[in-house]
């Protein structure tokens, strides 16, 4: 995953200049997401490198793509309407649309370094 593909690269108005309130509901369905844990690990899904795409837009739709560590995970069901609750409370959030993709499948080498180190994969 990239930077670009999770959303955080900087967002430009009509004029070519940042936009800093694209940049900052960006940052804020982040961190919602980062509020949403798989039950079975102590981490975030964010950090589990399980939201493959956040695309958030200025009029504040929001689209995710993300996975499960397991298809067979027993929570798949429940999973994305509590990605969509989290990321539907944060303010300016107009929209939220999560899809649950399999491709390509999750893996440890996904998981951001803090989320290696705090399970003792190192």
């Amino acid at each position: 995953m990239t930077e670009e593909s999770l959303g955080r690269t900087i967002s430009e108005d009509a004029t070519g200049r940042p936009d800093r309130a694209a940049d900052d509901l960006r940052m804020a369905v982040i961190d919602a997401l980062r509020g949403v844990y798989d039950p079975e690990i102590p981490v975030n899904i964010y950090e589990l490198g399980l939201v493959y795409r956040c695309d958030v837009s200025p009029d504040g739709k929001v689209e995710i793509d993300m996975t499960l560590t397991a298809p067979a995970c027993p929570i798949a069901g429940e999973m994305p309407g509590m990605v969509e609750s989290a990321v539907r409370a944060v303010p300016g959030v107009e929209d939220v649309k999560v899809e649950l993709v399999w491709d390509p499948p999750w893996d440890q080498s996904m998981m951001s370094e803090a989320a290696r180190l705090e399970l003792g994969f190192y």
